[in-house]
């Protein structure tokens, strides 16, 4: 029985005040999280157990961090006041944590906000889905009544019997999806021989997607639709010989002339040295060191590593898998990749041990590689480019460089090389010598490196683990790590690398600095030989 006069809800209210904030510090804390979203500080950031919660940026109003029990997702929320006074909250995703870094998505969102500011919508407008053609493997093409197949039929048959029967690269077939379910949608229907019998029809679209979608995605179309249609036509010789597309004038396309020189390679070094993030720091520089596409190289898992044999097995390039290929490993490439087997767990325990190059991103690999031009001047394939440019400097030869970057060898000669039987060593010494060179034009002829490369590239994976431990101490216990655990996996690393690293190329004991200046110091003079 309350007192007279005491309102029931004032009586809870008191009587419960001692005890409330044992219920609601936590939730107070999760939700109210205000810092500065720098990577390192988001390394920190431990998964939702119940809840996603948000983490404020305390220097850039409406830009923040959910964080869900799997990923962590940089957002904006901004109002946008339309002409009629009417206000609308409008939240975007920017993009995941690990797919892009702080500077890139603080950068995203600043525009993002600055265009709700001036009254623009940023979220992209609703376009109708184009129901995807089933896929049909084996049976002839639906046809009409005159024996001709509209290009729908002739698409799909195409998918079926040269896409997906040949196991096509998966970026060739969206590709192709891309052109023929999308740019050309309101042709699906209408029958090939139309075009056969008015080219004109496909110039005035090839103008048309020039014009609104570029000159390259015009010249990518008209590609597409010429395979459809000569695939067509080996089955239904009512459609006219002459491929319509080959009234078509191209646009001019011209080759990106944006690789690096042996004098452009220190520079790039010490800002890569400076990216905090360690996944995306040896992504780009394991792909300067490979040569790879950047795309394939986001899909290497763990177990296409083989350490004993030193190479590493690309399952899915360019071509499909009948284009696989095996990739010898320098001894550089294997101290990415003992980096990256010790750090990867801990940063992304979900997916660290599944994938070679690991993020928060659903897939669990890494998923968006690029960087500003002020942070990193060059990435993705101006890499590749690098990689054969100072291939031609550190004077491998025109063959080892095609069998190197899975190329097509030129001439007739070519078909009796066998590539399985270089590898073991002949291939594998000229990736050794072109990652020699490669480090010794990261210090420079006469140049000391800057603390940070020095340290990153000398140190090894024990050690720049615990300096990621020293930085964020708690980063064992949120990510689910163990000290037992990082020592078991030191003690397999080092096993590992007595079988993989040929004894010429282990050095003798020493302390981290003076064995780091050693080998800077021989690369760098092999390279300065090569040059002079």
């Amino acid at each position: 029985m309350l007192p007279p006069g005491v309102n029931f809800t004032v009586f809870l209210t008191v009587f419960l005040a001692p005890i409330s904030p044992f219920f609601t510090r936590k939730s107070q804390q999760m939700s109210n999280l205000r810092l500065t979203l720098t990577d390192k500080n988001l390394i920190g950031l431990p998964l939702a157990r119940d809840r996603p919660y948000i983490a404020r940026d305390t220097d850039l109003g409406g830009f923040f961090v959910v964080v869900g029990k799997t990923s962590k997702t940089f957002t904006i929320q901004a109002d946008l006041h339309g002409e009629d006074g009417a206000r609308t909250t409008i939240r975007m995703a920017v993009g995941e944590v690990g797919s892009i870094n702080s500077r890139e998505a603080r950068s995203r969102a600043k525009a993002l906000i600055g265009r709700i500011g001036k009254g623009e919508d940023p979220r992209p407008p609703k376009v109708k889905k184009v129901k995807p053609l089933p896929a049909e493997i084996d049976g002839a093409p639906i046809t009409s009544p005159d024996g001709v197949p509209t290009l729908g039929e002739a698409w799909r048959r195409f998918r079926a019997s040269h896409l997906l029967r040949k196991k096509r690269a998966e970026g060739t077939l969206r590709g192709y999806t891309d052109h023929m379910e999308r740019l050309f949608a309101d042709w699906l229907d209408r029958p090939l021989s139309e075009f056969g019998d008015a080219p004109l029809l496909v110039t005035d679209r090839h103008d048309l997607i020039t014009q609104n979608n570029g000159p390259a995605i015009a010249n990518g179309a008209m590609r597409s639709f010429r395979s459809v249609y000569n695939h067509a036509r080996k089955t239904c010789r009512k459609l006219p010989a002459e491929n319509p597309v080959s009234a078509v004038d191209w646009n001019p396309e011209h080759r990106k002339d944006t690789a690096m020189g042996v004098a452009d390679l220190p520079a790039w070094f010490e800002q890569l040295a400076k990216i905090q993030n360690p996944i995306r720091r040896e992504f780009h520089l394991f792909l300067l060191l490979s040569g790879s596409r950047p795309e394939v190289m986001k899909n290497v898992r763990i177990a296409d590593l083989d350490l004993r044999e030193r190479v590493l097995r690309l399952t899915k390039p360019k071509g499909g898998e009948a284009k696989a290929f095996d990739i010898p490993l320098s001894r550089t490439m294997m101290e990415c990749v003992f980096r990256l087997r010790r750090i990867g767990p801990i940063i992304y325990p979900n997916s660290g041990r599944t994938w070679l190059f690991p993020s928060d991103a659903p897939s669990g690999h890494l998923q968006e590689h690029k960087e500003k031009r002020g942070v990193l001047s060059h990435w993705g394939n101006d890499l590749r480019q690098t990689y054969r440019t100072l291939g031609q400097a550190a004077e491998v030869s025109e063959v080892d460089m095609h069998l190197l970057m899975n190329h097509s060898l030129p001439g007739v000669n070519a078909g009796y090389i066998t590539r399985s039987k270089l590898m073991r060593d002949h291939l594998r010494a000229q990736q050794e010598k072109l990652s020699r060179f490669i480090l010794g034009a990261a210090v420079g002829r006469g140049r000391r490196p800057s603390d940070d490369l020095s340290r990153w590239l000398n140190s090894t994976s024990r050690a720049l683990l615990e300096d990621l431990m020293a930085e964020n101490p708690d980063v064992a216990r949120l990510k689910g790590g163990s000290r037992a655990a990082l020592r078991k996996l030191e003690v397999q690393a080092a096993r590992l690398a007595v079988h993989a690293l040929p004894s010429v190329l282990i050095d003798a004991p020493s302390r981290r600095s003076r064995a780091g200046r050693t080998r800077l110091g021989r690369a760098a003079a092999e390279t300065q030989r090569v040059t002079r």
